[in-house]
């Protein structure tokens, strides 16, 4: 005689919309990706393409060899710089030794690049409100000579900045900050320095704002939320705080593996959500694995669509 099945406990899964791939990561992978059809193994990639272990891992599988300088490439080989940004004297090094190079920057990181480049023409001293080590920062504050670019990371830092000219300053952002905190360091600027010259338009990317907003709704409703993505990424981290200070408990996880089911004892609604630069199949992967314990319902809580592209370089179209 056949034993009943177990009973397992119901589970509502609310999966935060949009979560996972933004245009600049899917840019960025397609470029390797192309670059490895294009002109062979191996294809060199300055720095990891973007922070998600499980896309580098498939990339190597292809044929990627992530460096972390440009020393490390030999010069009869591609090379891509990594969707992050990189400073402007690594591709003045590529071309002097006449390297073929792809940029994956995002193109909203470069708008910063852009921006950053015209406050300091235009003679301003610049504040770029970011975290310190994050290549993107690094690349930054590359584009500039050293000491153009003073780093704020925190609202204390704000307020103990000392400019030059305090009615000539301007500010610039990493694109990957908690929209929340950024608001709160830009206050403190503004109160101490009113003139302060402001991005035209905000430099934390539609991918991050998007993304916060849905964990914002996600974890209203949800006892705990699990976000999906490597702890290196800085855009999935700022998901997982964005997520506990709307009162819900978040762990971050690279994939299913990671998952603690204590974390769920006595729960009933978890939120779901990935960072921008973690493929969806690590979200199927998490709900197939509640859905071995759980009686698993899963609600989409849509909170913006996103229509963004961005085109490749024109010799991998």
């Amino acid at each position: 005689m056949s034993q009943p099945a177990p009973h397992r406990p119901p589970l509502t899964v609310l999966l935060a919309t949009p979560r996972g791939f933004c245009a600049g990561v899917d840019r960025a992978i397609q470029i390797v990706e192309r670059a490895i059809g294009k002109y062979g193994a191996p294809v060199y990639v300055r720095h990891e393409i973007v922070h998600n272990r499980h896309v580098v891992e498939r990339l190597k599988a292809l044929g990627a060899v992530f460096v972390e300088e440009l020393d490390e490439c030999p010069a009869d080989r591609p090379v891509v710089f990594s969707a992050h940004g990189v400073p402007k004297a690594v591709p003045a090094e590529a071309k002097s030794r006449k390297m073929l190079f792809l940029d994956a920057t995002c193109p909203l990181v470069s708008k910063v690049h852009v921006e950053a480049g015209r406050h300091f023409d235009a003679g301003r001293e610049i504040v770029l409100i970011g975290h310190a080590g994050h290549p993107e920062v690094v690349g930054t504050m590359g584009q500039l000579p050293e000491g153009a670019v003073a780093l704020i990371e925190t609202v204390s830092d704000a307020e103990s900045f000392v400019p030059r000219d305090a009615a000539n300053v301007a500010f610039v952002t990493q694109t990957t900050l908690s929209v929340d905190d950024t608001a709160e360091i830009v206050a403190a600027l503004r109160a101490r320095f009113p003139a302060i010259a402001a991005p035209h338009k905000e430099d934390i990317c539609y991918a991050t704002t998007n993304r916060q907003e849905a964990v914002k709704q996600v974890a209203a409703r949800s006892q705990v939320l699990l976000v999906l993505g490597s702890a290196n990424s800085s855009n999935s981290v700022r998901l997982a705080e964005v997520a506990r200070r709307a009162g819900s408990a978040a762990y971050l996880i690279d994939d299913a593996d990671g998952l603690d089911l204590a974390w769920l004892k006595g729960v009933g609604v978890v939120g779901v959500t990935a960072g921008a630069s973690a493929p969806e199949v690590l979200v199927q992967g998490l709900i197939d694995r509640l859905g071995a314990t759980f009686d698993v319902t899963v609600e989409e809580i849509d909170a913006a669509r996103e229509t963004v592209t961005f085109k490749l370089p024109r010799v991998l179209a």
